[in-house]
């Protein structure tokens, strides 16, 4: 439990500082291409904050809830007695409940159902391209240890 929960603080920071590079990448490039005072949050969002400062910091905070928890939730990948596809299923849960909690908070995307409907496409059609994946990489390796056990018999 400990190596998640360091996972998990290693996540957060990461994904914190990324959050923040790409806010800043696009504020700056926004403001160099003539939108003045352009900022990469709904005003919608920034208004339930004191400062737009605050809202910025709630912002970074999330991404790194978003981090942490897609770290933190690959402890279910542990449980042994578990197939594969629950586990996925499980994690793909997990995550995407925090994800479009944030997302739906961050965006305010429930003044727009369309885009709560599509966010959770889209999280859906991510999670099975990495379980596919990941599936596939299984089924190699089982492979390979499957031959390796054949030739030493």
């Amino acid at each position: 439990m400990k190596e998640y929960l360091k996972r998990g603080i290693t996540s957060f920071a990461i994904s914190s500082f990324a959050g923040l590079l790409v806010n800043l990448t696009i504020d700056l490039i926004a403001n160099l291409t003539g939108h003045t005072g352009f900022v990469s949050m709904s005003s919608d969002y920034i208004s339930l904050f004191p400062s737009i400062v605050l809202a910025a910091y709630v912002n970074i905070l999330l991404y790194g809830v978003i981090g942490a928890t897609f770290a933190m939730a690959t402890v279910v990948y542990e449980i042994e007695r578990m197939g594969f596809v629950i586990q996925s299923i499980i994690y793909f849960v997990i995550t995407s409940s925090v994800c479009m909690a944030i997302t739906i908070f961050l965006w305010q995307l429930y003044k727009y159902p369309a885009a709560i409907i599509c966010t959770l496409l889209g999280f859906a059609v991510s999670h099975v391209l990495m379980i596919t994946n990941e599936y596939r990489r299984i089924k190699a390796d089982i492979k390979v240890i499957n031959e390796i056990s054949a030739g030493r018999e």
